[in-house]
C-alpha cells in the first residue's frame, strides 16, 4: 500500500512514533507531507527498512519524508501523485482537524482511497463532524477516536434489550468517545439521547441513567495498533456514519 500522512508541525513528535511502531507490520511506501510556512519549495528525504517476517520472508519499508513551503503545502497533490505505487490502496492519515475545505485537503482527498483521522485530536467537537459528513460520499473514512470506543460497544450491545429504554449516558473518556458514543446510541435507538462528559486521557467509564455499565474485558490497544487496524479495512462503515451525523447535529 502506499500510506500519506499529513502532519502539521505540533504533530511530528507524535506521528514519528507510530510510523515507528508501524513499518514492520505492512510493505508499504510511507509519504509523510509536513507543511511548512513560509517562501519556498519543497525539501525531502527517502529511507528504506526491512524487517525480518518469518520465515524466508521479510517486511519491507520505505519512508519519504517532503517539507512543503509555500505553494507546495497548498497544492500537494501534485507533489504526491508521480509518488504513488500503481494498482495499490493508497491511505491518508491526517492529524489534527482536516482543513475540509482548503486546496490541500481536496486535492489529497482525490487520489486516496481512505482518510483515516483520529477525532480525539479535534476541538469544538461535536461541531467539525458536520464538515467530516459530508465527505462521507467522497472518500472512505475511518475514524481511530471510534475504534477505541470498540470493546464498550461491543459490551452496551450485550445489554440488549434493557439498553432500548437508556435515555441518558455519562461518559468518562475523551470528549470524542463521548460524542461518538451518544451518536452510536442515538443512531441505533432513532431517538434523542442526553450526554453528560467527564474529561479523561481515555475511555475508562460508562454510565446508563446514573448506573455504571460493567467494564470490558481486554486491554485498550496501542495507537500504532489502530492504525495498523484501519490499514486493513476499504469499505465504508454505515453505522460509524451514522454515529457521526447524529452526533453533529445535537
Amino acid at each position: 500500500m502506499t500510506h500519506i500522512a499529513w502532519v502539521p508541525e505540533q504533530w511530528v513528535e507524535a506521528a514519528e512514533d507510530v510510523l515507528a511502531g508501524l513499518a514492520e507490520r505492512h510493505p508499504s511506501r510511507t509519504i509523510v507531507l509536513f507543511p511548512q510556512s513560509g517562501a519556498g519549495g519543497l525539501e525531502g528525504e527517502v529511507s528504506v527498512e526491512s524487517f525480518a517476517g518469518g520465515e524466508n520472508r521479510s517486511v519491507c519499508t520505505d519512508t519519504i519524508r517532503i517539507r512543503l513551503h509555500g505553494t507546495s503545502a497548498e497544492h500537494p497533490g501534485s507533489v504526491v501523485e508521480p509518488l504513488l505505487i500503481p494498482d495499490l490502496p493508497v491511505f491518508l492519515r491526517w492529524r489534527g482537524v482536516p482543513a475540509f475545505r482548503d486546496s490541500a485537503f481536496e486535492e489529497l482527498a482525490d487520489v486516496v482511497d481512505r482518510l483515516i483521522i483520529d477525532s480525539t485530536e479535534w476541538p469544538d467537537l461535536p461541531r467539525p463532524y458536520a464538515d467530516l459528513a459530508r465527505v462521507f460520499d467522497r472518500v472512505v473514512v475511518s475514524d481511530i477516536a471510534w475504534a477505541r470506543t470498540s470493546r464498550w460497544r461491543l459490551m452496551l450491545a450485550s445489554l440488549w434489550p434493557a439498553i432500548a429504554n437508556v435515555r441518558r449516558i455519562k461518559v468518562t473518556g475523551t470528549l470524542a468517545q463521548a460524542q461518538l458514543l451518544a451518536g452510536w446510541l442515538r443512531s441505533r435507538l432513532e431517538r434523542s439521547i442526553e450526554l453528560e462528559h467527564e474529561q479523561s486521557d481515555r475511555l475508562v467509564g460508562v454510565e446508563l441513567h446514573g448506573k455504571p455499565a460493567p467494564f470490558p474485558p481486554g486491554d485498550p490497544p496501542l495507537p500504532a495498533d489502530l492504525l495498523s487496524d484501519e490499514l486493513d479495512k476499504l469499505s465504508r462503515d454505515p453505522v460509524y456514519e451514522a454515529a457521526v451525523v447524529a452526533a453533529a447535529v445535537t
